[in-house]
């Protein structure tokens, strides 16, 4: 495995960013940023040994810190959108910015994802890594408590990418951290990702209104546009979505720890993708608001030239009752694990 760290610029403030790059016996290879702890390129053999790189990106440290739509980046304090910019914890209302619609989304304008986080290299004899460590104070972007999150990229001999999530907190807090990585597997820039074979194991997703807020309950994907669960082409049923895909898909549970909740092909390349998490909602998203981005090498994204596919906790959850709680305690770790796993198909 090589491991090396080098600059990635300075951002506005001052502040140096740095690159680490990772790299694996059998061709996979990853650049990382500590600019909100991003996975900036992901490099990947196709059937023929080809090497492309598969995420969407920028050329430099100012395509990042302009960045509106989240290319691969780790976003919190509260990943996805809470309704109204607002929740109540303990009998009291937190507000917070919103920064979508109505609505509060990915931890607000100044989030995670637009920190420059500690990092540190990590070596062990599985996988080497990069563990990005960023202390939020209590009050930011308004929500309670100091809390210190972590996410560890790691990547080993089986060609996967592990993403572990850590943080604790002094006051009770919502937290749903996740990656905001956009995939296309036939190559970043190449094509769109309507020919991509995308499979889910969800058998159920969570509605949501006009604002893209869930309604609260857990409904069947069967005999709809959202049934990916024998697989099928991302374009197969794209043009019977009026905006697109965004939505939040409930994962099957497992008796494994970590659960398959998705696998993504690209077909021509044969490049394939399992996503294994031990979250219980994945958000699959068709990049239905790109649009003329300047991105990695000249490239121009436009709507549909990538796709995500967000393991968290569900969309809302701080003012939604029946989900599964977000809130974070003190004394209690905030921990997940997410896997991505890449091979030929």
């Amino acid at each position: 495995m090589k491991i090396s760290k080098s600059s990635f610029g300075v951002i506005s403030s001052g502040e140096k960013v740095d690159a680490f790059t990772l790299e694996n016996d059998r061709g996979l290879k990853m650049m990382l940023i500590n600019y909100g702890a991003t996975l900036a390129r992901m490099w990947v053999p196709d059937q023929s040994g080809k090497v492309k790189n598969v995420v969407l990106g920028y050329d430099d440290i100012k395509g990042y810190e302009g960045d509106t739509f989240f290319f691969s980046v780790t976003v919190g304090r509260f990943a996805n959108r809470i309704a109204g910019g607002q929740f109540i914890l303990n009998g009291k209302t937190y507000s917070l910015a919103k920064n979508n619609g109505p609505n509060h989304l990915h931890g607000g304008p100044q989030g995670f994802y637009k920190k420059v986080w500690d990092a540190a290299i990590i070596e062990t004899d599985a996988a080497s890594g990069v563990r990005f460590t960023y202390a939020s104070s209590d009050g930011e972007e308004g929500y309670p408590g100091n809390l210190t999150a972590s996410v560890t990229y790691w990547l080993n001999e089986d060609n996967e990418l592990i993403l572990e999530y850590s943080a604790t907190t002094d006051q009770p807090t919502p937290v749903n951290l996740t990656n905001h990585a956009y995939w296309n597997l036939a190559g970043e820039g190449e094509s769109t990702i309507k020919s991509h074979f995308l499979k889910l194991n969800c058998d159920r997703y969570l509605p949501v209104d006009d604002t893209l807020i869930p309604t609260g309950i857990l409904e069947s994907v069967a005999g709809t546009p959202l049934d990916f669960t024998l697989g099928k082409s991302v374009g197969e049923d794209l043009d019977r979505m009026e905006s697109g895909y965004d939505h939040c898909f409930v994962v099957n549970e497992s008796k494994e720890e970590l659960a398959l909740a998705a696998t993504l092909k690209d077909p021509a390349s044969g490049r394939t993708m399992d996503v294994l998490t031990t979250k219980p909602g994945i958000q699959f998203y068709s990049g239905n608001f790109l649009e003329n981005v300047q991105g990695l090498d000249g490239h121009v994204y436009q709507k549909h030239d990538a796709l995500c596919l967000e393991t968290q906790s569900f969309p809302d959850a701080p003012n939604q009752p029946n989900f599964p709680t977000a809130i974070l305690n003190p004394g209690v770790e905030y921990h997940y694990v997410t896997k991505h796993r890449f091979y030929i198909s």
